[in-house]
């Protein structure tokens, strides 16, 4: 499969260090899309999880060194903390590793629009005033994942590639969940419409979107934990939402080999033939 080339990407929500980061999507993700610029849009490393129990698997490890090598190799990567990673806040403006952290920053596309990008906690009220509430409903969150998560590797044991999501299936029938979406875009589109901006590119909720409310453009990244979603956007300045599915690998064709395996068999259908005329 060849790469996609972009111009920029934006990813968030990866919970690297929890269990619900499906990083082995990520990282065929990573493998496949290459940007000139990548924002890393909040809560990439969950150490809310990592402050209940230390889990850190290779894969996870994996990621980290995928993207700092993207960063060797020209890719200006731009860390925008969240609030389950709220302790990179205090490095605002530091490079670590030619990544650099901003806490928020604007981003010009080729076509000259102005878009913040910002987690997006700072303008949930929940989030910000509650933390004990949202750390509650947190839990509650992760035990649906990890029902997820076990329902997912049933379908792979099974051959069965789907994308559904037990906890995304309950968010959107839940009344007040809802709500609570339409509450948040329209909070943060209220209160930077009149800051000089075509719009907005945040993650926070796990829920991507790309829409236009009072003239003003909000995107909203998704996650890598129940959508493995991303913002992308093209060289002519469009910007596109993608569902990353992943890929099959590629078997090659290697035709010593396929010779080599069609004598054996020849060889033991002979030896099994001589052995019926004994």
């Amino acid at each position: 499969m060849a790469n996609n080339s972009y111009r920029t990407i934006w990813i968030s929500d990866l919970h690297l260090g929890s269990t619900q980061c499906q990083a082995d999507v990520l990282l065929d993700f990573l493998k496949h899309n290459d940007s000139e610029k990548l924002y890393l849009v909040g809560d990439i490393i969950d150490f809310w999880a990592l402050s209940k129990k230390t889990y850190w698997p290779r894969d996870h490890n994996t990621v980290i060194q995928k993207v700092l090598r993207k960063a060797r190799h020209g890719t200006q990567i731009i860390y925008v903390p969240g609030n389950h990673d709220e302790n990179v806040r205090d490095y605002h403006d530091h490079v670590f590793g030619d990544i650099t952290v901003k806490n928020s920053d604007i981003h010009f596309t080729s076509e000259g629009k102005q878009f913040l990008v910002v987690h997006g906690d700072e303008y949930d009220t929940i989030a910000r005033y509650h933390k004990w509430i949202a750390k509650l409903g947190s839990v509650g969150y992760d035990f649906l994942l990890e029902i997820s998560r076990f329902l997912r590797m049933i379908r792979r044991w099974f051959g069965i590639q789907s994308s559904f999501s037990l906890a995304a299936f309950v968010k959107f029938k839940v009344k007040n969940f809802v709500q609570f979406i339409s509450d948040y875009e329209e909070s943060i589109v209220n209160t930077l419409k009149n800051q000089n901006l075509d719009g907005v590119i945040c993650g926070h909720i796990h829920h991507a979107e790309i829409k236009e409310i009072d003239g003003f453009l909000y995107i909203n990244t998704g996650d890598f934990v129940e959508s493995c979603t991303a913002i992308v956007e093209h060289s002519n300045g469009v910007l596109e939402l993608v569902k990353w599915h992943k890929t099959k690998p590629v078997i090659a064709h290697d035709e010593a080999l396929e010779t080599n395996v069609h004598k054996q068999i020849s060889w033991l259908l002979a030896k099994r033939d001589n052995i019926k005329r004994q």
